[in-house]
């Protein structure tokens, strides 16, 4: 178990430390509260040091956002090419996470807080983290993260496509890009195969919210298979199916690979649509380290497809647009794993992003378009 250990009125104490991006723990603790300036708590957390917060909540939130001013003084410089321009971007955007992350709070032994004008944590904390263990210190960026991502979870997320709310739990990615699933909502289906009882059967790989899975079962595929590694997506995926009413034909289970066992007509994959390395449990949904989960799909797909069935990967081709893939390294991918391309259908991204010109990667954003290819068997 890891600790942090701090001095407070001449008497030393420790406290669990909880990261969800394992960020070890500070080596250095001092504490903070409403009389530390945000130019000192800047100053401290640029040189490694960990402020615990004893102070009023809101005062503490005011102060994050302040040493994040002071951070962004400093914009990451162009770099001569777009992928280098992005690399670039993403380590600014690192050590903007890594400094803020150094403001932290303790949460009692019942996952509350002892703070002036500080929210009720408990339920928020107990659903992203389980029953408490002890108190336990963590980042106001990530105690942040968590209360708003509980806001997700019990308000939903409307998916027009099956006139409902989808239900995110935390560090699950949510689908509020409403264009992949749409995508998915639209494209032919394919035909049942002969001579096999039960009806279609269809696998969604990295099912995250299981919103697929459901969009799926709703347009008649009477059994799918829906797949993920993170036991917080399985959970998220389940308590979905099970809301609207589809847990008869979705069965969400984990898998050690990215595949279940056996053969179906349909295989779809949403993989994260970015190379890269995630700083965050959210951001799993949209970096892939060396393109890892497309790979694998892409090689496994030809052997779990039944003769005549197809496989949907759900691509975006922002990555071709900063420079970290091709279009001609995907086909070359797609090629030798024995498949060929049965169609490819576009749309244009509605997300906000796309319109926010002080975006630094707005003319890739706003040109992105994201795909359905149907792939089978060469």
């Amino acid at each position: 178990m890891s600790t942090i250990h701090w001095t407070e009125s001449h008497t030393s104490f420790s406290a669990r430390w909880h990261s969800e991006n394992a960020t070890p723990p500070p080596g250095r603790v001092v504490v903070a509260d409403d009389r530390m300036t945000a130019d000192t708590a800047h100053r401290l957390a640029c040189e490694g040091t960990a402020l615990l917060w004893r102070g009023d909540f809101h005062n503490a939130r005011q102060l994050l956002q302040a040493m994040g001013r002071r951070v962004d003084r400093k914009p990451p410089r162009p770099g001569d090419s777009p992928d280098r321009s992005f690399l670039l971007h993403r380590r600014a955007r690192g050590h903007r996470a890594r400094v803020l992350g150094r403001l932290l709070v303790l949460l009692e032994d019942d996952h509350s807080l002892s703070l002036r004008r500080a929210p009720d944590t408990r339920q928020a904390c107990a659903e992203a983290y389980g029953p408490p263990r002890g108190a336990t210190a963590v980042s106001l960026t990530e105690l942040l993260g968590v209360l708003g991502a509980w806001q997700w979870r019990r308000s939903g997320v409307e998916v027009p496509a099956l006139d409902a709310r989808v239900h995110p739990h935390y560090g699950v990615f949510a689908p509020v890009r409403g264009e992949y699933v749409d995508l998915v909502a639209r494209a032919p289906l394919p035909a049942p195969a002969r001579g096999r009882a039960g009806g279609r059967t269809a696998f969604d790989l990295g099912t995250g919210t299981g919103v697929l899975a459901a969009v799926l079962a709703r347009r008649g595929v009477e059994r799918v298979v829906a797949t993920d590694i993170s036991p917080r997506a399985l959970a998220c995926a389940r308590e979905n199916a099970h809301r609207l009413g589809l847990a008869g034909r979705v069965e969400v289970m984990g898998t050690p690979g990215l595949f279940p066992g056996g053969r179906a007509e349909l295989v779809v994959c949403n993989p994260p649509w970015l190379p890269g390395r995630p700083a965050s449990a959210v951001e799993q949904g949209v970096y892939d380290p060396g393109s890892g989960m497309l790979h694998a799909f892409l090689d496994g797909l030809a052997s779990h497809l039944v003769p005549g069935g197809e496989g949907w990967l759900v691509l975006s081709d922002l990555a071709e647009r900063l420079g970290l893939r091709t279009r001609g390294e995907l086909l070359a991918r797609i090629e030798g794993a024995g498949l060929r391309v049965v169609e490819r259908t576009g749309t244009r991204p509605r997300h906000p992003r796309a319109r926010d010109t002080a975006d630094p990667f707005h003319a890739a954003r706003a040109g992105e378009v994201t795909s359905l290819w149907r792939l089978t068997v060469a």
